[in-house]
């Protein structure tokens, strides 16, 4: 039987605000990528977070980002690689003391955002991050783009290196994510994102924008939470998943 995670950027709201319908999607996906509190999350969301997690049996990712809340973690950030491995000691030391508190464990790491497309790119920054993680943890995964140069230095470092592909993102021809500032690039019909993810999983391709067809290797399939169609495609994307006989279930589960 073929099986497929599928996780989602969870514990994004902040204080008295939040974002999406995260226990809707806890009823879904089998990793939640948690927000540790630089582009997202606090310290009482973070915990909600991983106890909702850990009664559903799904696994916990620190979702860790470049320090900026106003921008989401959107934005680029100029840090330096000391920075950055200190800003990623910080937040992912963080989430790990509240998943044990909560019952559960971290057990991977993808970064968040802007720190996502440069670390994915930039070999510098993606040195800095894989680092952070093996001094920390050398067991945990490090879950990023294949191919990607996060993914290679995870490898360098001995990390365990896990492909991911997005159900709800444009692709270009040469594998990379369309840049959200275009149009196009967040896909929204829950029944198309569905066949798409079908084909990913099934085929290991995924038309790009120019309409051709390109490969797509990934153990992981990323819905983001923070759309308004996000429940909608997790759920659509689920059930045609397993109605084609492929199982759902985390890449990196905590140890029982």
């Amino acid at each position: 039987m073929t099986t497929i995670d599928l996780n989602s950027d969870l514990g994004e709201g902040f204080g008295a605000w939040s974002m999406g319908d995260d226990g809707a999607m806890l009823d879904v996906v089998s990793s939640a990528n948690v927000a540790c509190g630089f582009h997202a999350g606090d310290p009482t969301i973070m915990l909600t977070t991983c106890r909702s997690a850990a009664e559903r049996g799904v696994a916990v990712g620190a979702h860790v980002a470049y320090r900026d809340l106003v921008g989401f973690g959107r934005r680029p950030v100029h840090v330096t690689p000391d920075e950055l491995y200190a800003d990623v000691v910080h937040q992912l030391g963080a989430l790990i003391a509240t998943a044990r508190v909560a019952g559960t464990a971290v057990t991977y790491v993808k970064p968040h955002g802007a720190l996502y497309n440069t670390a994915c790119a930039d070999p510098v920054q993606a040195e800095a991050v894989t680092r952070a993680v093996a001094d920390i943890d050398p067991t945990l995964a490090v879950l990023a783009l294949p191919g990607s140069e996060l993914l290679l230095a995870a490898e360098r470092h001995g990390l365990r290196a896990v492909g991911e592909a997005f159900a709800d993102r444009a692709y270009e021809p040469d594998g990379s994510l369309v840049p959200r500032s275009r149009p196009g690039s967040v896909l929204h019909d829950p029944d198309a994102v569905a066949e798409r993810v079908l084909r990913m999983v099934t085929e290991g391709v995924v038309t790009s924008v120019d309409g051709s067809d390109i490969s797509v290797r990934a153990d992981s399939v990323c819905v983001h939470g923070d759309s308004p169609d996000a429940v909608a495609m997790a759920r659509a994307i689920r059930a045609l998943l397993t109605g084609h006989g492929v199982d759902i279930a985390p890449f990196a589960p905590p140890a029982p």
